[in-house]
């Protein structure tokens, strides 16, 4: 008799720390190990990773949720990865040593470049076209070149084949089957500006013109794909999951169809709407990107990303030491009413979707003689929330043109904007913080049972490709909520606030 397989292995490495979770097949997790590390600083707005550090936190805490989980390897149906996105590894093949650090996806030292870029004549409409995304230092295309550039021999090792690049599970997925795979998914590929997502295919006009030969590049499967198989616990498992951790959380969130979004509370903020298999290029500040594909046929979303989400509460406790932990946020905020008309805007690595702007710095307005530590942390906390609506109300304006547009007469559901946004992430356990959420967007707000929807997405994709679970019906039956935050603010006092947050963006933009 076969051994039935129940369990699935997932591998969270995010951009903080390293996590794995055991989880059964019904969603509920078994166990869990976290692990911190390194987080390096060479010079302000330089952002960066020793790749070693990761893996070896990675493997670590993998092999410690499967000891605790009281498990055999035999008992693992697959291993899915998810990752910090963007993030961007260069290593030596025959080695399978880094010739770097792990460049951040928060990091900005590639802004100069982006410049040039942006002012070559038609370039950024070529890559909005192919990519779906703004020429930005967030994304890993720019990021390698500057590494071919300042490593040296990089360029010439690179053109013979000696060297590989990945984003983060590219990295992880070569270390687990010792240098056998070098592969990604089409959901990490689309953050690189280097990737068709029209075509799911490597984009060579742009790689030209970034000087990035094809020999460094990984190949690309669908995020449920059975990939390889790692030898390191004892007995071989399967790696047939992968995808960036927002496009895992769209997927652990059920969000299959064109309409249903999510919105992922942790160091930044990512919402995600997904918008079927029409590609639904953005005016309002967004970027198309893939979400995590089933099969070969490409699936889109549309995105907004915030740089300093639940790291303006990290800022609080370590910069203004207004507060022993994160978990205190909470309870000073409530210790007054409101923000008592303060304004925070965490511009500290400039502003992200809908703004795009590098230069914005971040600002406090709104102080008086009667503003406390606690107003500033209150409106610290709401920063998050004004930050994500401005995200949801730049996909409203987006589903209004694409009603208006020819998109609705071709009956694609992508014109509909979000009835309701699904939550997760470490800040989404934060009551005052949801509420405040659903008043601001006029919408329900919807947390749900299991909140670690990253690790569950790859999971999922994971249990997918190796016959764990039949169909995404299946895995729609199983989402469930743990609590509904409906919007009591008056609409007119929501757009009264909204107006404020904006007038406040403006001056940390210097406008």
């Amino acid at each position: 008799m076969s051994h039935r397989k129940e369990h699935l292995l997932a591998l969270d490495q995010g951009t903080s720390s390293s996590r794995a979770i055991v989880f059964h097949a019904s969603g509920r997790i078994v166990a869990m190990a976290q692990r911190e590390f390194r987080q390096i600083f060479p010079q302000p707005g330089w952002v960066e990773h020793d790749p070693e550090e990761i893996w070896a936190s990675q493997l670590a805490v993998a092999k410690e949720a499967l000891a605790a989980s009281g498990l055999q390897p035999i008992d693992i149906a697959a291993i899915g990865i998810t990752n910090q996105r963007e993030t961007t590894v260069l290593w030596n093949r025959a080695t399978g040593r880094p010739v770097h650090n792990a460049i951040v996806w928060q990091d900005r030292r590639t802004e100069p470049l982006c410049a040039q870029l942006r002012a070559q004549e038609g370039f950024a409409g070529t890559v909005r076209e192919a990519t779906g995304l703004v020429i930005d230092p967030y994304f890993s295309g720019t990021k390698l070149r500057w590494l071919l550039d300042h490593v040296s021999g990089a360029h010439i090792a690179a053109a013979k084949g000696e060297l590989a690049f990945g984003t983060v599970d590219s990295w992880l997925l070569w270390k687990l089957t010792e240098g056998r795979v070098h592969a990604t998914d089409v959901s990490n590929a689309s953050r690189t500006m280097l990737f068709d997502i029209r075509h799911n295919r490597w984009d060579h006009g742009l790689m030209k013109a970034l000087h990035i030969p094809d020999s460094v590049l990984p190949g690309v499967v669908p995020s449920a794909h059975v990939v390889g198989e790692t030898a390191l616990f004892g007995a071989p498992i399967l790696v047939a999951g992968m995808a960036g951790d927002q496009q895992a959380a769209l997927f652990g969130q059920a969000c299959f169809k064109a309409g249903l979004a999510k919105n992922t509370y942790g160091t930044g903020c990512f919402m995600l709407m997904h918008t079927g298999t029409r590609l639904h290029q953005s005016s309002n500040g967004l970027i198309a990107t893939a979400a995590a594909q089933t099969r070969r046929v490409p699936e889109y979303a549309l995105e907004g990303s915030v740089f300093i989400g639940g790291a303006v509460v990290q800022w609080l406790r370590d910069g203004l030491r207004a507060i022993e932990g994160s978990g205190a946020v909470q309870a000073l905020a409530e210790s007054v009413p409101d923000s008592g008309g303060v304004i925070v805007v965490p511009a500290f690595a400039g502003l992200g979707a809908p703004y795009w702007d590098a230069e914005a710095r971040g600002a406090i307005v709104g102080l008086t003689r009667g503003s406390t530590v606690a107003h500033i942390a209150r409106a610290a906390l709401e920063s998050i929330a004004f930050q994500s609506a401005a995200l949801l109300q730049a996909m409203a304006k987006d589903a209004l043109d694409a009603r208006d547009g020819n998109d609705a007469k071709e009956g694609n559901a992508a014109a509909a904007a979000p009835s309701e946004l699904r939550v997760d992430g470490g800040a989404s356990v934060n009551d005052l913080l949801m509420q405040f959420q659903a008043d601001l967007l006029g919408i329900p707000v919807v947390r749900p049972k299991v909140t670690e929807t990253t690790a569950l997405g790859a999971a999922y994709l994971a249990g997918l490709a190796t016959g764990v679970y039949a169909s995404l019906d299946e895995l729609a039956a199983q989402w469930g909520e743990e609590r509904r935050f409906v919007p009591t603010l008056p609409r007119d006092r929501a757009a009264e606030r909204m107006a404020q947050w904006e007038r406040a963006v403006r001056q940390a933009r210097g406008r």
